[in-house]
Formats: C-alpha cells, sequence, structure tokens
C-alpha cells in the first residue's frame, strides 16, 4: 500500500526558491519509491502576489484570512496521512496554533524543515509594520514538537539541538540534471553576475566600489538578475529581470558569480545557495567567508573566499583577465555541487526521512 506525504508550506508550490531547492525537486523520486504526494501551500496566488507590494493591506488581510481558513480545513485530512512535513511555518502569522494541533490534538508525528535562522527577526520593508505578527519565538516550540528536524547546515543544527535531539543536516541543494543543466561560456567580454532579492541586494553595497574602479580598465558587464531593479549608478550594470522560465539561461550568461554577505547572525544561517548555483553552472563563485561558505569553497581550489576589498579586487581582476583560471575553477566547482550539493547526491538521506 502507497504511504501518503502530506507537505505544508508557506508559499505556493513552484515559486518560492526555498520550497523548490529544499524538497519539491525531490517530489518526483518520492513517487517512484512508493508515496503519494499532497500539497498544501499557506499562501493562495493571489496572497503571494500582493504580499510583498508596498500598501495592498486590505488584499493582504483577506489573503491571510483566505490561508487561515483552508489551513482549518486541511486538519481534517491529515488524519489519513502517513507523514506531515512542514517547511518553515504552517502559518505565516501568529502563533504555532496548527503545529500545535497537528503534534497533540491530532497527535501526528512531522518532519519540521527551515533553511534560515527564522528564529530572528527578518522582513522585508513593504510589511515592517506587521512584522511583530510573526512570532518569531514559535520556532523553538515547533522544534521542540517535530518528531524529526532538518535543516540545511550545521549552525541550523545547533540551534535545533537546544529544543530537540533528532536533528540532521541536508542542503538546499542542486538538481544537475533536470534544472541547472547548461553552463557558462566563456567569451572575451567578461560578465560579472549577482542574483538575488531586493532584500539582499544591500549586501552589493561593499562590491560597488570595486566595480567602479574596475570600469576604469576592463570592458566588461556587471549583470544583477533581480526582482526589482538595483539603485546602483554603474556603467557597466545591466539589470535582468528574474524570470522562472528564463532563470538558469539568465545565470549561465555570467561568467563570474560573486557572493557578498555582511557577517551577522541571521547570515550565519543561509545555505549558500547563490553560490552552488553558480558553481553548478561551471561559474567560478567569490563568496564572503560567512556561515557555510567557507565549507562549500575550497580557496582557490573550486572558488575563492573574499574576505576584504583587497581580495574581492586583486580576485576579479585576476578572473578577468585568465580565461583558463575561471574555466579550471569553474569545472572544480561543479564536480563540488556533483559529489555533495546535488540531488543525486542526496537522494538517499531525503527518502531515510520517511523509511520510518
Amino acid at each position: 500500500m502507497r504511504k501518503t506525504i502530506s507537505f505544508l508550506a508557506p508559499y505556493p508550490f513552484t515559486q518560492a526558491p526555498s520550497q523548490r531547492f529544499r524538497f519539491e525537486q525531490y517530489f518526483d523520486l518520492l513517487k517512484k519509491n512508493g508515496f503519494e504526494i499532497s500539497e498544501y501551500a499557506f499562501l493562495d496566488d493571489k496572497g503571494w502576489a500582493s504580499l510583498y507590494k508596498e500598501g495592498s493591506i486590505l488584499k493582504k488581510a483577506f489573503a491571510m484570512l483566505r490561508s487561515f481558513m483552508r489551513r482549518f480545513i486541511l486538519l481534517f485530512k491529515l488524519n489519513d496521512a502517513d507523514f506531515v512535513f512542514i517547511h518553515r511555518e504552517a502559518s505565516m502569522i501568529g502563533p504555532p496554533v496548527f503545529e500545535w494541533i497537528i503534534a497533540k490534538i491530532l497527535r501526528k508525528k512531522f518532519i519540521y524543515d527551515f533553511d534560515d535562522a527564522i528564529w530572528l527577526p527578518n522582513y522585508s520593508e513593504s510589511n515592517a509594520k506587521f512584522h511583530k505578527l510573526k512570532a518569531y519565538g514559535k520556532v523553538k516550540k515547533i522544534i521542540k514538537w517535530a518528531d524529526h528536524v532538518v535543516v540545511g547546515n550545521e549552525y541550523l543544527k545547533e540551534y535545533a539541538l537546544q529544543f530537540n535531539s533528532n536533528v540532521s543536516v541536508i542542503p538546499t541543494t542542486i538538481d544537475l540534471v533536470n534544472v541547472h543543466n547548461i553552463q557558462t561560456e566563456h567569451r572575451e567580454k567578461v560578465v560579472i553576475g549577482w542574483t538575488g532579492t531586493h532584500t539582499t541586494a544591500k549586501y552589493l553595497a561593499q562590491i560597488i566600489p570595486i566595480i567602479e574602479k574596475l570600469e576604469q580598465e576592463f570592458d566588461f558587464e556587471f549583470r544583477v538578475i533581480s526582482n526589482h531593479p538595483p539603485e546602483l549608478k554603474l556603467k557597466s550594470l545591466r539589470y535582468v529581470e528574474w524570470n522562472k522560465k528564463t532563470e538558469i539561461q539568465d545565470l549561465a550568461k555570467i561568467n563570474i558569480g560573486i557572493m557578498p554577505m555582511e557577517d551577522s547572525k541571521w547570515s550565519r544561517g543561509k545555505c549558500g545557495f547563490k553560490g552552488l548555483q553558480y558553481m553548478a553552472l561551471n561559474i567560478p563563485a567569490l563568496m564572503s567567508p560567512v556561515g557555510v561558505n567557507s565549507e562549500i569553497v575550497e580557496h582557490g581550489v573550486n572558488g575563492f573566499i573574499c574576505d576584504t576589498p583587497e581580495s574581492w579586487e586583486s580576485t576579479l581582476r585576476k578572473l578577468i583577465t585568465d580565461i583558463e583560471l575561471r574555466k579550471k575553477i569553474g569545472d572544480k566547482g561543479n564536480k563540488t555541487v556533483q559529489e555533495r550539493y546535488s540531488v543525486r547526491a542526496n537522494s538517499k538521506n531525503y527518502l531515510n526521512l520517511f523509511k520510518s
């Protein structure tokens, strides 16, 4: 008899990167191994579309009401599930009511998965007035009630172990077969690139003076792939609006990928996914030594760790002028993803979550 898994997540499925690259890309694997999958997003498509827009308070309020109603109805369906998997939270605001009902009333054992330091306040400016509704303190309660906790790196594991002894690390992974299955093409005019959301674009501030300096010596493109145009005055800037349909093709036009970050408690919880995307496409990655980045990258072998303005400048200068070095580092980066951070490399670990 086929066993069923109910996946509960904040966002509509196939949309949010944290969901797509943490668990959605394992759905086919699970189905091939005899599981039936049910997907339950908290927000619907309309709610997701209005979430990060300025204003739209009434739309956001109605979206939340619809979402809570769907969650309450869902509780009547979960009794038939063999496994319940909760990514980040069952509801985006408020206390962990649904998790408590699932664990204490329905007596369902659930797997709890997260890939950021979500117990710390972090919010977009468009929702700053309401961020306290997120009830960040609920994370430790959900961890306590979970049968198994799955996190993206050791920093997150260290936090989770304070409240639950059954914690596993499964990195955020790359599907090299179906998604990240092309390589960058190294042309004469180099493309230095960054991808991310408007909330993480602030990290570019530390690299902009270096780009400005290099612009005076070299002819290159500085490509920014995001959901919002950056306010940068660079002659080399080319903004590319993020598009799920062309996401990988747009990334593959980058020849040197950068991932600058500030060292903070929140940043240490990040899973290095931006850098892994570059590496998967044979793009040499330059990353700040924050959190898991230094575990992913062996400096000068499969990528570069840059911790000062001088190291950022010298490494970029070296890569701009040396195409063979770009190819060599890119190939090594791809091999690292294949061996440690690919879907194939982590399939067995993922299946094991649902063996008991």
